[in-house]
């Protein structure tokens, strides 16, 4: 579940442009045969130097700390946010990490690369196609709660005119500027968790839970997003709607709020450095870890960090219950009823359509003239 970036690193700090032009042959032969754990020092020391002792962070990050001496700075975003993507970018620069670890599964990482523009379209054409492979991928059930949500996502940018995940982008282009730092995707799949939602709920659950996202409408402002950097406003949004359901706040919150913790805790683990030779003892520093995610999750990871966690059971999925079945065949009976008919209706209107023509009704009477002189 976990992804790695290896970001460019910085310019090598020996070019020739800071060499003098006549100067000795030796400096020259040095600088060509430097080994890679020297040139790996000297990256880090920029690097170290670079980075605040003391940072000066936004009021949304919050500070944890390993057993080991490692840091990790939790970014709370709101996902539709200009504000949020600031605090991003200001608390790279300021910590200089050495992971950077993000709110994004395998699933959903083609958001990274793609621009406002092209993310700002996608999110607003939810059609037949997209549901198709969201079924295709994950399965009649999970598809359709994946299209429901992602509705919810797009009644946002459709009313905010932006599209979400630009925090994330952020964090991608700034990780990219920072020597040796790596880019994790902290998530879980989404999947998993859309199929271990639907296990949690009864049919009549499913339901309503369906109604309510299909007529979402209320409108949304800028300001509402920024009032809602307490807690993240698309999730804000599902909790109302799923208060009722707290077997689906599990699945969808709690549980992600453990993985994160987990991928957060795996990722700041401590940082062997490079041995010139095998003799050489192994050497290990503290790592420095930012971590992008919706400021819903904050309290969870905060709750979660000094516990011992096992993602084993959350990544499960159970069998389909008797309700899911029955759902699934609802949904099924209704679809391809609404196709048959729909294909009835097309094929009644076309045969009248072609008897109306007056080839057709010429073509028709020749044939009652012929059968009445039989």
């Amino acid at each position: 579940m976990q992804e790695e970036q290896q970001p460019e690193a910085a310019a090598d700090p020996m070019s020739s442009s800071d060499a003098p032009e006549d100067g000795p042959k030796e400096t020259s032969s040095v600088s060509q045969n430097i080994s890679d754990a020297d040139a790996f020092k000297i990256l880090l020391e920029m690097k170290m130097k670079k980075r605040q002792k003391k940072p000066t962070l936004p009021s949304t990050v919050t500070e944890l700390d390993t057993e080991d001496g490692s840091k990790v700075y939790v970014v709370g975003t709101a996902h539709f946010s200009d504000s949020s993507k600031k605090d991003v970018v200001k608390t790279i620069q300021e910590v200089q990490p050495d992971v950077v670890v993000v709110e994004l599964c395998q699933y959903r990482v083609s958001m990274l690369k793609m621009d406002e523009k092209t993310l700002l379209k996608e999110a607003k054409e939810i059609n037949l196609e997209k549901l198709q492979q969201a079924i295709k991928q994950n399965g009649v059930m999970s598809g359709l709660m994946q299209m429901l949500l992602l509705k919810v996502s797009a009644h946002i940018t459709e009313q905010l005119g932006m599209a979400p995940g630009g925090e994330f982008r952020e964090a991608f282009k700034e990780a990219s500027k920072v020597p040796f730092c790596k880019f994790h995707l902290g998530d879980r799949p989404i999947p998993v968790t859309f199929k271990r939602a639907i296990a949690a709920l009864s049919f009549w659950q499913k339901v309503k839970l369906a109604w309510g996202l299909c007529f979402l409408s209320d409108p949304i402002s800028k300001d509402d997003v920024e009032k809602c950097k307490q807690k993240d406003l698309l999730e804000q949004m599902m909790a109302e709607m799923i208060g009722e359901f707290p077997d689906l706040h599990r699945t969808i919150v709690s549980e992600r709020d453990i993985y994160l913790t987990y991928m957060l805790k795996q990722a700041a683990k401590q940082i062997e450095l490079p041995r010139a030779s095998e003799a050489e003892p192994r050497k290990y520093i503290p790592a420095v870890v930012v971590g992008v995610v919706g400021m819903g999750h904050v309290p969870g990871i905060e709750k979660n960090w000094n516990s011992d966690l096992n993602i084993q059971e959350i990544m499960s999925v159970p069998p389909p219950s008797a309700s899911s079945k029955i759902f699934k065949f609802v949904i099924k009976a209704t679809v391809f009823g609404l196709m048959g008919y729909g294909c009835y209706r097309i094929g009644q209107r076309t045969v009248q359509f072609i008897l109306s023509m007056p080839a057709a009704q010429s073509y028709l009477q020749k044939l009652t003239e012929i059968r009445s002189q039989h």
